[in-house]
């Protein structure tokens, strides 16, 4: 009701049939009726027209999700006041080397900058919650590096899986290395190329390759070769900046290594799962 006060239009998306109707009535009532739209969906699903700001207090099971949506959606607005979950919003607003830095805040520092606003008491809700929240609000840059998300997002997932291990640890992860180089159509390690084998899709919908001792070694020798090319074996993911992640990726990319299929079509929500 402040919101339609002090806006020329407001649209509400509300997955609640209970909440829309207690909403249509009190509109009805205010004579504001006129500046209220309504989409009866749920959020992650839904369709958003264009829109100049965003206020919101989120369900917290979906926040990431729903930030994912906002700032990969392809969306153009001046920012987003949010109301999150206190621990969430923290994970938000980590910087490298903070102890909370993770692959949400590499990921949402890529195309948007995260300011906090303030923090609100459990004590502030009726019935109270068991935890406290935040205030956050999201700008989107207006410059963005020019990368494949496909990619920036599976190479994070790599890169975060255990963020306190160094990179050298994570890349030479036999399950790892066998998973890059089945992604890798075509390798060349030392001059040598190895080409992918026929893979035949296993029951939990992997791909399984006939890839040989000798051909998963040579290609961790190429994984770590570029490591230290970047200078950034023994570096920590949760030590590393946006672009100093980024001089890596174009490494393995510039080497003919993968981390997502490229024939498979973009989603934001899988990539942002269990965030």
């Amino acid at each position: 009701m402040r919101l339609l006060e002090a806006a020329k239009k407001v649209v509400a998306v509300e997955v609640d049939n209970r909440m829309v109707e207690i909403l249509h009535t009190r509109v009805s009532e205010s004579g504001l009726r006129e500046k209220l739209t309504i989409i009866c969906k749920d959020a992650l699903k839904a369709d958003f027209p264009d829109f100049d700001l965003v206020v919101a207090n989120i369900p917290y099971g979906i926040s990431s999700p729903l930030v994912a949506k906002l700032v990969f959606g392809g969306y153009s607005f001046r920012g987003a006041t949010l109301l999150l979950q206190k621990e969430f919003a923290t994970r938000l607003l980590a910087n490298p080397g903070d102890s909370e830095f993770n692959r949400l805040a590499v990921n949402v520092k890529l195309v948007a900058d995260v300011e906090h606003v303030m923090n609100v008491s459990k004590k502030d809700f009726v019935p109270i919650p068991k935890v406290d929240s935040s205030v956050v609000k999201i700008r989107l840059k207006t410059e963005i590096p020019d990368v494949n998300l496909n990619e920036w997002w599976a190479f994070t997932k790599t890169c975060f899986g255990k963020k306190n291990k160094t990179l050298g640890a994570t890349f030479r992860q036999k399950k790892k290395v066998a998973e890059l180089l089945n992604l890798s159509k075509l390798t060349s390690v030392d001059g040598d190329v190895v080409q992918r084998e026929c893979c035949n899709e296993s029951d939990d919908g992997e791909d399984e390759c006939n890839i040989s001792g000798t051909d998963v070694n040579l290609f961790k020798e190429k994984l770590v070769g570029i490591l230290r090319t970047a200078g950034l074996e023994d570096k920590r993911p949760s030590k590393l900046s946006n672009d100093e992640l980024m001089y890596l990726l174009s490494l393995f990319n510039q080497a003919g290594i993968w981390f997502r299929d490229q024939d498979k079509p973009r989603d934001i929500n899988a990539a942002f799962a269990g965030l």
